[in-house]
This record gives structure tokens, sequence and C-alpha cells, in this order.
């Protein structure tokens, strides 16, 4: 995902993600018409194949294949969403599995004499921007975040009721994400042209996958491919078949290999142990090392050190009679702390970006002094150097297929008004004057985290969200509504600004595979599509499968549900809402985030990667470090097999990194419907201490 992938906080999704800092090193070579450049130009051996019109690289197979990838994806998502809300980068899996299923069709249909079209590199974009599209609604669409945090079951958890909630329906969910999905792609239509070509954005998720994408269609790329795809086709059936296998051991709760007390029962009781989860494994092979090791040690610092602890003031700090999950009890320390972490994190993150931004945007307008024109799409702009021979195609080829700027305004307006009269019949709380300051706003802000993504490769959206979730609740006010009204606000501005961020990376990769904006577009939009309608058949399968789903402790505790709840909470009935002392904790905590990045981002690069994150630090606080021990085993497994053979362990790492994701993502749609039909597992495994043991031997022989 070009992945908002955001959030830690819902992801470590290369771009997708604003949290995550998930930074991709490879950079666009052929940018700048610089050396490099003119030694080797990529364009060249593409130089006897022919690019196909727009019209030509939008194929039925391409979104047959798309339709299919985007259901396993999103599953994928979904799972780790509802689990802990770490999203890695899907963008290289979405790409070889593309490449991987055309090529197989096309083969078949050569061998039978019945080819029309080969597949082009320019098709092979259209299907990864597509799956990515689609996949991406698993994340904005706020099924782990906004949305679950709006329904009964975390409204009682978090002893709000009185406060609002909103019933959940497959058919509202569907309308909404109709309504707000759409808005973000044309807000950033006209600026195409000044964010690809005059200000030559790095976008570094968006270059990356290019060059991957135009290696698979190389000879020599095209061989290495398809051993890839092997090894995932291995790691695939591997996770698969493990995941099948761990089901018969989890009769009851508590059982099986996800509750193994690796370090004995009471590191256990505090979530030390390793689970077994091959999708956690994997998510830590496709991580860099520093996060981690961030989310290591912020389980360390929470569970090991503070929650236990705070855990002896019980009947001093907080009442000891009150449910485990009371935010008036531990649960508010653990829910409270590492929201003030979030923001912490989240805020000076979003000064940094937003000063790059003005910073660049400065340098750049005044480097245009030349011009009285802004360059948008239908404007011209003066050379500023000598073009490579790569950048003068894929110029000459970007500025062909034109989107008019008047079916782009007229598109956002049209999609404004329907939204402003939808959905506040959806959402009572949210008022149709909500709704249209929003979008006034919306296009400056979707700008932002598109400039902002180009540079830095951090999307935003998830903070833009939260500033919505504080302002309209603060607004609409406790009385009226306004922990609904927030959460809705939040679900509109994250679609915005991250489908916005989405597109203008996709137009990167579109860039340098030749493929047509129309054609991203287009692709963009179909994919959009099929997210609206999969992403929330995919959800209600778990919502219903699993009856604990966003129950803290369950398999699918979906923790960023209570998180944004709590923060729309904390908007509209300020600090009251806190326990005892967890103000002071959350202060400081709050600064520590802040210092630790600026620590970060003030000594030597060689240091500063060795400086935790304090995004990913926040996550185990509320969860517990269980996953993060999963990640670290595959972290360590990716560091040993460096050692011995890197060239190996780059080539072939993230294949093994997606097939372990994909097999046990997949799993999950057989593990539900298993659920939902009341098939029970046979065997309960449970690990008992000695002397609870002998109790039970004890009870059972008398």
């Amino acid at each position: 995902m070009a992945q908002d992938h955001d959030e830690v906080e819902n992801g470590f999704n290369s771009s997708r993600n604003d949290d995550g800092h998930h930074h991709n090193d490879k950079k666009d070579k052929n940018g700048g018409g610089g050396k490099e450049a003119e030694e080797f130009s990529v364009e060249r051996a593409f130089d006897g194949k022919e690019v196909p019109s727009w019209r030509k690289q939008l194929t039925i197979r391409a979104f047959v294949v798309s339709f299919v990838l985007s259901v396993l994806f999103t599953f994928i998502v979904m799972k780790l969403n509802l689990t802990t809300g770490i999203i890695p980068s899907l963008n290289v899996s979405a790409g070889l599995l593309g490449f991987f299923f055309v090529k197989t069709w096309t083969k078949f249909l050569e061998n039978s004499r019945i080819l029309r079209q080969p597949f082009t590199r320019q098709e092979n974009t259209v299907i990864q921007t597509c799956v990515v599209a689609s996949s991406g609604i698993a994340f904005s669409g706020g099924f782990g975040s906004y949305l679950l945090g709006m329904s009964d079951r975390i409204a009682k958890q978090s002893e709000d009721t009185n406060l609002g909630y909103k019933t959940l329906s497959l058919t509202w969910i569907i309308g909404f994400l109709f309504v707000v999905s759409f808005l973000g792609l044309f807000s950033v239509v006209p600026l195409r042209k000044i964010m690809i070509i005059d200000f030559k954005l790095t976008y570094p998720s968006g270059t990356a996958t290019a060059y991957l994408i135009n290696s698979f269609h190389t000879t020599e790329g095209a061989k290495l491919a398809k051993k890839q795809v092997r090894t995932l086709g291995k790691f695939f059936s591997f996770s698969f078949l493990w995941g099948f296998f761990q089901w018969f051991f989890t009769a009851g709760d508590n059982c099986g290999f996800v509750s193994f007390p690796t370090f004995g029962l009471k590191a256990y009781e505090y979530r030390f142990y390793f689970d077994f989860s091959a999708i956690y494994v994997g998510v830590g092979m496709i991580c860099p090392y520093i996060i981690n090791i961030s989310v290591l040690l912020g389980g360390i610092l929470s569970w090991g050190l503070m929650w236990p602890l705070i855990e002896k003031r019980k009947g001093d700090w907080y009442s000891a009679d009150l449910s485990p999950t009371s935010l008036q009890g531990l649960q508010g320390y653990k829910v409270f702390i590492s929201i003030a972490m979030i923001l912490g994190d989240g805020l000076y993150n979003f000064c940094k970006v937003l000063s790059r931004t003005l910073v660049g945007l400065f340098y750049q307008v005044r480097t245009r002094n030349a011009s009285s024109d802004l360059p948008v799409a239908e404007n011209s702009s003066p050379e500023t150097a000598k073009l490579s021979y790569d950048d003068q195609r894929r110029t000459r080829l970007f500025l062909k297929d034109q989107i008019p700027t008047w079916f782009a305004i007229s598109g956002y307006v049209a999609i404004a008004i329907v939204s402003i009269i939808v959905l506040p019949h959806i959402f009572h709380q949210l008022k149709w004057y909500h709704v249209l300051v929003i979008y006034l706003f919306a296009p400056t802000l979707a700008f932002c985290n598109a400039y902002g993504c180009g540079l830095t490769d951090w999307s935003l959206a998830s903070t833009y969200g939260k500033l919505a979730i504080f302002t309209i609740g603060a607004w609409a006010g406790s009385s009226h509504g306004g922990v609904l009204a927030g959460l809705a606000a939040c679900g509109v501005m994250m679609n915005i600004v991250s489908t916005a961020s989405d597109l203008t990376q996709d137009f990167k990769t579109g860039y340098l595979t030749l493929a047509s904006p129309r054609s991203m577009f287009v692709s963009q939009v179909i994919g959009t599509a099929i997210g609206c309608i999969v992403s929330p058949c995919v959800f209600w399968l778990f919502y219903k499968a699993f009856d604990d789903l966003g129950v803290p402790g369950s398999e699918y505790a979906a923790p960023f549900a209570m998180v944004f709840r709590s923060m729309a909470k904390l908007g509209v009935k300020g600090f009251s809402a806190l326990p005892k002392n967890c103000l002071l904790l959350c202060y400081v905590l709050f600064g520590a985030a802040i210092v630790i990045n600026l620590i970060r981002d003030s000594i030597r690069k060689e240091w500063a990667r060795f400086i935790p994150l304090p995004m990913a630090m926040a996550i185990p606080f509320y969860l517990g470090p269980y996953f993060a021990i999963d990640m670290c085993v595959g972290s360590l497994l990716l560091f040993i097999w460096e050692k011995i053979d890197k060239a190996k362990a780059d080539a072939f790492g993230p294949a093994v990194a997606s097939g372990l994701i994909c097999g046990d993502g997949i799993w999950t749609l057989p593990n539900s419907i298993l659920a939902l039909a009341k098939v029970q597992p046979p065997i309960c495994m449970k690990f008992l201490s000695r002397r609870t043991n002998a109790r039970v031997d004890k009870f059972l022989g008398s």
C-alpha cells in the first residue's frame, strides 16, 4: 500500500500509514535527469515495445485478477486491523501476484494460440493500483478504529452508552463508504502535473513499486519473479496449513498454541509469550528492525514495569471493585496513556511534515518565478534542466492523456453535494454544516497530505482524522451526540486525505511505468468501488463469526476501536474522564514522545536509526507485547538470513514474508465460516501450573 499503509496505528504501511515511519530506501534514480539517469536508462530496455493506449491498459483480465487479489488482501488487512492495527506495505505482494496470475493466463492463451493482447507493465500497474485501492478501504473504512468505535459493543465496554452509539449494519456501512471514498480522488487530479513533473516528488513507495514492475517485464526479472512466486507459494501453503493445524487445539478460552506460556506462567499473565502467529512473523520480516524493537520496548515499559506498579495502587488510585474493562480502572491508564503517546508522536510529525511541505513549496514556487501560471494539469512548465531520455519519454506520455480540470472540479462538487445531503441521514448527530466545513478544508488538507507523502513517504491520514474527532466532536458537544459526530467526521476526513495520497502515489508509479494517468484514475475508481463492497462484507463476516470481536484479550481485540472512541469522549467531556494521576502520566508520556522524536531528528543518521519510535512503542501499552515477540522473531530470522546470504535474503525475503502473511490471512476465511456454522474444534490444549494441575487431577479423581 503505497500504505497509509499509517498507521502504526493502523499500519506500518509504507505510505498508507502516517504513524509507521516506514521509509523505503529506493529513490527515484531517474527523477532528476542526473548522471545516474544518463548512465543507465530503464526506458531504452523497452524501446521496441509499443505502449498501449489507455483503453487497452484497462483489460477485463486485469480487473478479474484485481478482484480476486482484492478479496485476498482485504482478508489480510482486515485481520491485521482487528488484531493489532499494524499493517505492513503489501505493494510487493500485489505487484508480484498480479504479474504471476496474468502471466499464467497469457501463457496458457499463447500456447493455445488465441492470445490477442500481450501482458504489459502498464496492465501490471493497473492491477497493482486497483488492488491497493480496494484493500486500502479496509484501513480507511475504519473497521478496526472509528467505525467499530461507534458500535454498542465498544460503547458498553467503555461504559458510556449514554453518549450515543450506532448499531452496525452492512447496508449503511456500504452506503457511507460509497459517499465518502471517492471525493479524495477528484481533489488532487488537477495538481497531478505539479506533483509529478514540476516538483519531481519522490514518492518512495510508488517509485519502488514502479521499479519492481519494470523489472518483472525484463527477461532476467521475469525469471526471478517466477522463483519468488514459487517461494511465496511454498510459505503460503505452510502458513495456511499451520493455521488449520492450530485450530484443532482451540476448543475453549485460552486454549491452543496461541496461549503457549513460552517464558513461564507469570510472564504469560502479563502477555509476554510467543503465540506462533505466522502472520506477525511475516510482518516482522517486512517492517524495519527499529519498528519491531520499538514495539517490544513499549511492551516491556508498559506490561513489564508500569502496569504491575499501577496495579499495586489498586484501592488508592482506582477502586478495587471496578470491572477489568472499566476506563476508570487500570484499563483507563492503558488506553489514555497510549493515546497520549500517539497524539504526541502524531502532533510532532504533523508539524514536521507540514513545515517540510511549506518550505518545499516555498522553494519550488521561488524557482518558478519565470512563469506566472500555476502548473496545473493543463498548463505547461518551462524546462529548468536538460531532461534525460527516460524523463523526456515519461513526461511526453504522462501529459498525452489529460484528465480535464473541469471534470475533476465538477466531480468533487457533485459528490460533495450528495454527501452533505446523505451523511446527516446516516448519522443524525453529524449536521450538514459540519460536512460542508470539512469539504471546504478537505482539498487543502488532501494536497498537504499528498505533497508530504511525496517528500517523506508518510501519509498523515489518521492524524487528520483525529483532528476531525476533536474539532467536530467539541463543536457538536456531548449533549448533541458529539462522540458519534466526531467519529463520523473522522471517517469522512480519513477517506479524503488517504485516497488523495494514494492516487498521487499511483500517478508516480504510472509515470515511471508509462501507464496513462487516465488508466490510473479509472483503476483507482474501480478499485475503490470494489473495496466499498468487499471490505464491509469481509468485516461483517468477522463481526458475525466472532462474538468477542473488540473485547480486550480476545483473538480480535481491535484495540484502536476503544482508542478512537476514548479520543472522541475526551474531545467532548475533557479530562474528567480520566482516573487518578492518569493525566500527569499522560503529560509525561506525551512530552516523552515529542522529546524522543526531537532527539531522532537532531542527531546523525547513523545514530538516529537506534532511537525507538514512540508511535510503535504506544501500541503494546494497550494490547500487550505478545505480537512484538512474533515480529522480533521475524526480524531475527531475516537478520540471520542476511548474515548467511544477503543477496538471497534481499531477493526472497519479501516473498517469504508475503507467503506467511497471505497464508495465515486467508485461513481466516474458512475459520470464520467454521465459527458461523458453529463447528467447534475437538481439543483444548491448556497450560496449568504444577499446583493447579494437581488440584485438577484430585478433583477429577474424586
